[in-house]
């Protein structure tokens, strides 16, 4: 079964800058599409980035679109998200996900594995 695991969170000032990263257990990882999802306090899970198991198609929510980058290194079995000019408004904890579907999609019904998040604060 596949694991996977986030780091890179932590606390960093508005218009800050995290980079996050998604190790997955073993070297399967280019049979997956990722996916990066978000809860914020009070609010409902929502998908933020994703990218195919190519690595060649990616797709963003609107809120992030021209702040964060999603890219996929198959040969490290990592995944990473770097997040540029953050708001405070993303402040959650951000799960990656892995879909055998291999396409990036937002629907979290379409992932079959998640990972344990990792928190994200954003000081104004």
């Amino acid at each position: 079964q596949l694991q996977l695991v986030e780091s890179g969170g932590g606390l960093v000032q508005s218009g800050g800058s995290l980079r996050l990263s998604c190790a997955a257990s073993d070297s399967t990882l280019d049979y997956y599409a990722i996916g990066w999802f978000r809860r914020a306090p009070g609010k409902e899970r929502e998908g933020v980035s994703c990218i195919s198991s190519s690595g060649s198609i990616t797709n963003y929510a609107d809120s992030v679109k021209g702040r964060f980058t999603i890219s996929k290194d198959n040969g490290k079995n990592t995944v990473y998200r770097q997040m540029n000019s953050l708001k405070p408004e993303d402040t959650a904890i951000y799960y990656c996900a892995a879909s055998s579907l291999g396409r990036p999609l937002f629907d979290s019904h379409d992932y079959d594995y998640w990972g344990q998040g990792t928190q994200v604060a954003v000081s104004s």
